[in-house]
């Protein structure tokens, strides 16, 4: 018979294993390629040594003459803080009680927990590896009849639970406000109660994740402190960066890439891009006509390629946007691989209290460091057509015999 002893040995042992699987791997291309470590890890914090330019004491001389005075590396020291990352399932006492006598029964209603609990946890990881770690997914451009319309609705989806805060973001509206349906097309958000009054300008968070998410790419191209220094401080903390509205081309993919290289020692390895750049980056290729390489990452993803450097299109990138990484430089420290929460005993589930219902969690403390942020890249403006360079004019004059 199938009991709560048998549900948390299921979820201990042959879930946990999927789980951990799903979520490193099959997240996005750009997680799968980031390398996982427990080092640099000190109780809550992370704390890591980086290098900085050349050792000091090299030099040529004469035969005679003094050696090169010894100057030792340059080194810096990042430091943040691990950053707690939940997901949590919920299965009713009765749900349980129902499917005691089937182990089918009971197989699919946790199977389709963890596949909720995945899906859940794989976009919001997805979106987080992209955002400025503030847990903001979108501001509030009007909203009339308990209906708001955002600046943008990429990070939003339907069941998700936000809080919303004011503009400054010291004072909060709503709490615990779940979205019922998402108009992609008209960027307006639908929620499953009447909210309380939403100002324009207010911000949408993630439930209970301001300000406490992992450091993604936009804290890393954003122009405030990084890893508890400062960028005015240390130049060298700030990405290449440019903002001139350009069509995509190889020319100037690869002088990025050139200057990189040439500037910072870093292999650029990894293309990220909104859809409207890969579309025209696809047109491009054929517009020259180019075979298109596609390429198969970790993960089992496909992607299209520029010089055997994949390129990849994610939902979390704006469309006129695109990322060049050398993923090398980055690290995701943790201090553990994702694991059920236990209670006492070692339990997993237990009762919600005041509900009949049992839950679970699955934690991981980490967070994103890159080691050489002036080793990256990020373009914006990348307009989505390209200009065909071999359109001609067609005369439709006829000549006329005289």
């Amino acid at each position: 018979m199938v009991d709560l002893t048998t549900a948390q040995n299921a979820l201990k042992d042959a879930y946990l294993v999927a789980a951990c699987n799903q979520l490193n791997t099959k997240t996005n291309p750009l997680l799968a390629r980031i390398r996982q470590s427990s080092s640099d890890v000190y109780g809550k914090q992370i704390i890591k040594v980086a290098p900085v330019g050349l050792n000091g004491g090299v030099g040529a001389g004469s035969e005679t003459g003094e050696l090169p005075t010894a100057n030792e590396n340059n080194y810096v020291q990042f430091k943040t803080t691990l950053k707690n990352l939940y997901g949590t399932i919920e299965i009713s006492d009765k749900a349980i009680r129902a499917s005691s006598n089937s182990n089918g029964a009971f197989i699919d209603l946790l199977n389709a927990e963890m596949e909720g609990l995945l899906t859940a946890s794989k976009f919001n990881l997805g979106r987080m590896l992209y955002g400025d770690g503030t847990g903001a997914v979108g501001t509030v451009s009007s909203y009339a009849s308990g209906v708001a319309t955002m600046n943008s609705v990429k990070n939003l989806m339907e069941g998700m639970v936000i809080d919303v805060y004011s503009s400054t973001g010291s004072s909060t509206s709503n709490t615990g406000l779940r979205i019922s349906y998402v108009d992609r097309t008209e960027k307006k958000v639908y929620f499953t109660t009447t909210p309380a009054t939403i100002n324009t300008g207010d911000v949408f968070y993630v439930q209970g994740s301001k300000g406490n998410e992992i450091t993604g790419l936009g804290a890393i191209f954003g122009t405030g402190d990084l890893y508890g220094l400062s960028r005015t401080s240390n130049r060298w903390l700030s990405p290449y960066t440019s903002t001139t509205s350009q069509e995509i081309s190889d020319t100037i993919l690869q002088e990025a890439v050139d200057f990189l290289e040439e500037n910072t020692g870093s292999n650029i390895d990894f293309i990220s891009c909104g859809a409207g750049v890969k579309r025209a980056y696809q047109q491009y290729l054929a517009c020259y006509r180019r075979n298109i390489d596609v390429t198969t990452l970790e993960g089992g993803y496909k992607a299209i390629s520029f010089n055997g450097i994949p390129v990849v299109s994610d939902r979390f990138v704006e469309d006129d946007v695109l990322y060049l990484l050398d993923t090398s430089k980055f690290t995701l420290h943790q201090l553990c691989d994702w694991e059920w929460i236990e209670g006492d005993g070692g339990k997993i589930l237990r009762q919600k209290a005041g509900y009949p219902a049992y839950t679970a969690t699955l934690v991981k403390y980490a967070d994103l460091i890159c080691d050489q942020p002036n080793g990256q890249a990020k373009f914006s403006g990348i307009k989505s057509t390209v200009t065909n360079p071999f359109t001609t004019v067609v005369n439709n004059s006829t000549d006329q015999e005289g």
